[in-house]
């Protein structure tokens, strides 16, 4: 992944371990797990939970992982193939609380040979979580690859109210905002800002 246009960066502990978020001027551009398959690995940007897109990404998330929100309106600016982008939008149009599958994504975007292709795109989701890649499963409801790990994504699907096949959920239970960790020379606090669109 191309990380040229991403102006800013922070780390945050979050209830299922540290994540990198990443943005532009325009809006969110990376949201990675520590470790996870596909991470860009160490991105040439200075650090800023302050910056108007990270502090409200983590703010909406800080939301999500208390069970407060679903619908995120963070903005985003996830850059990949025209293909990749239109996965990546499909990803967003499936509701919490609801599963698709690769064949049912490929078929949507018109072209039903093309499952591979979308799973590949699936996995290069650059943005975890918002872009909920986790909502996908495979076309007999079993779970299958993610990159962050497959205990994150049974922990994602147990916390929107799906109870995934075969899972020993860890808890997320979660009571307060993400905590901005080092990333580099600079340390902050998180982001104060007072909350907007949060759904009831």
């Amino acid at each position: 992944m191309k990380t040229s246009h991403i102006c800013v960066q922070a780390h945050f502990e979050s209830p299922l371990g540290g994540i990198t978020l990443a943005a532009s001027q325009a809006g969110l551009a990376g949201l990675w797990f520590d470790a996870q398959a596909h991470h860009p690995g160490p991105i040439d940007a200075p650090v800023d939970p302050h910056q108007i897109h990270i502090a409200r990404a983590a703010e909406e998330l800080g939301w999500y992982w208390r069970g407060e929100l679903s619908q995120f309106t963070v903005a985003l600016d996830a850059r990949g193939t025209a293909f990749q982008c239109a996965v990546w939008q499909a990803l967003r149009d499936i509701e919490p609380g609801q599963l698709s599958s690769y064949g049912a994504i490929a078929r949507q975007l018109g072209n039903p040979s093309a499952v591979r292709a979308v799973g590949g795109a699936v996995g290069r989701n650059p943005v975890s979580v918002i872009v909920p890649c986790h909502r996908v499963v495979g076309h007999d409801g079993s779970l299958t690859g993610y990159a962050g790990g497959l205990e994150r994504k049974r922990a994602l699907l147990a916390l929107e109210g799906r109870q995934p096949t075969r899972s020993s959920n860890p808890d997320v239970t979660w009571s307060g905002r993400l905590t901005p960790l080092p990333l580099g020379p600079q340390t902050s606090s998180s982001s104060q800002s007072t909350p907007r669109g949060r759904d009831a």
